[in-house]
């Protein structure tokens, strides 16, 4: 979900906000046309979209949206300008190897959408003529895209009346229904009201609208309710709620994982790395070997069972702390000096393994708790 700080209005054409004491307005067809004013004065301006007569890209609004799910604009726009100069259309990203994609998307994070990408990009080749298909139905089959996705890519590209609701328009969504069930019961009904108010024209400015009100204006904490479009619409706002909601069940705590990390220097200057199986998480990126993850930190002689190679580790002082959606991870790091012709256990599976060498290691498909581990494990080497 994307936030960002709150930039001055352009000009004054959008609607002038509900003054105190004027009646609630229900949110229905008068909301859409106001927000459309609204976001043809102040909408962000940002690589992907389009305006005037020029029709969107359904490419590059697909790659936005995978990149923008979880990750905010600010951090997509860079990647996104490096994506479309190397692969500037869906058939030049399909033929590229998979491991040039997740070097490129590395940093990122959440990287099965790295490889869905990429499969999703030969699907569309391999069964749709390198051409997106323009239905929500259709889209929803392409890997890596879901309901929100599909609904997005419809909407923006296409101008299929569809109604992508993320993060930021179900808090909008939610203050001006003044839906008071918890998230993520509410997600059903919260959906329903924006369909609504999606309009039969412009469906794909006005869904980019409503996320530019929820990371502008509407935004979590302290909303800009007088320089909101739909004040005099907002329920919330009529009744003094609406930096209440939406309201969200309480989150359970994240689990915390533990293990030890192997980084191995070799004496030529390069470091061992293992590529990891692509299912799972953070598959088909590279990684520093580890212990297997579990609920206790294991004693460093049983941790040993699964180093890469035989050799004298040292303890680094620390820990590597890394947290990813569903669990915190905590990794003690132990690294090993060794010489040039050591080799690698059977159990390392060396047909994964590679030596890298440090001034290379900035190239590779490296998740960032990855390089944690590293320059962690090289401080004072």
């Amino acid at each position: 979900m994307d936030t960002q700080p709150l930039k001055p209005l352009k000009n004054r054409r959008a609607r002038p906000p509900r003054q105190p004491g004027l009646p609630l307005r229900p949110a229905g067809r008068e909301t859409a046309a106001a927000l459309l004013s609204w976001y043809d004065a102040e909408r962000r301006d940002l690589p992907w979209r389009y305006s005037g007569r020029k029709k969107p890209d359904p490419y590059r609004v697909w790659l936005s949206e995978i990149m923008l799910q979880q990750t905010t604009v600010k951090a997509v726009i860079p990647y996104f300008d490096r994506f479309t100069q190397r692969w500037p259309a869906v058939a030049e990203l399909a033929a590229a190897p998979l491991e040039e994609v997740l070097q490129m998307w590395a940093g990122l994070g959440y990287y099965s959408r790295a490889r869905n990408l990429k499969k999703c990009a030969e699907t569309v080749m391999r069964e749709h003529g390198g051409a997106f298909p323009a239905s929500e139905a259709l889209l929803r089959e392409l890997p890596g895209i879901g309901p929100y996705t599909a609904a997005a890519i419809a909407a923006i590209a296409f101008g299929v009346r569809a109604t992508p609701v993320d993060g930021n328009v179900e808090r909008v969504v939610s203050r001006l229904f003044s839906v008071k069930q918890p998230l993520p019961a509410a997600k059903t009904e919260i959906k329903r009201l924006a369909a609504t108010l999606t309009p039969a024209r412009r469906a794909g400015d006005f869904a980019q609208a409503m996320m530019d009100l929820g990371a502008q204006i509407c935004t979590p904490k302290r909303p800009s309710c007088l320089m909101c479009p739909l004040q005099q619409d907002c329920a919330a706002h009529a009744k003094g709620i609406e930096a209440l909601l939406p309201y969200k069940a309480e989150k359970l705590e994240r689990p915390t994982r533990r293990g030890i990390a192997f980084l191995v220097l070799r004496e030529d200057g390069r470091v061992l790395l293992r590529q990891r199986a692509e299912a799972g998480l953070l598959g088909g990126m590279l990684e520093v070997p580890s212990s297997p993850w579990g609920d206790d930190l294991p004693a460093l002689t049983e941790a040993l069972r699964a180093a890469p190679l035989s050799a004298e580790w040292w303890p680094v002082p620390g820990m590597v702390v890394h947290v990813f959606t569903h669990f915190r991870l905590e990794l003690d790091v132990v690294r090993a000096l060794v010489p040039v012709e050591a080799s690698l256990n059977f159990w390392s599976e060396p047909e994964r393994c590679r030596w890298v060498a440090r001034r290379d290691l900035h190239a590779q498909a490296l998740p960032s708790v990855m390089k944690k581990i590293i320059a962690h494990g090289l401080k004072e080497v």
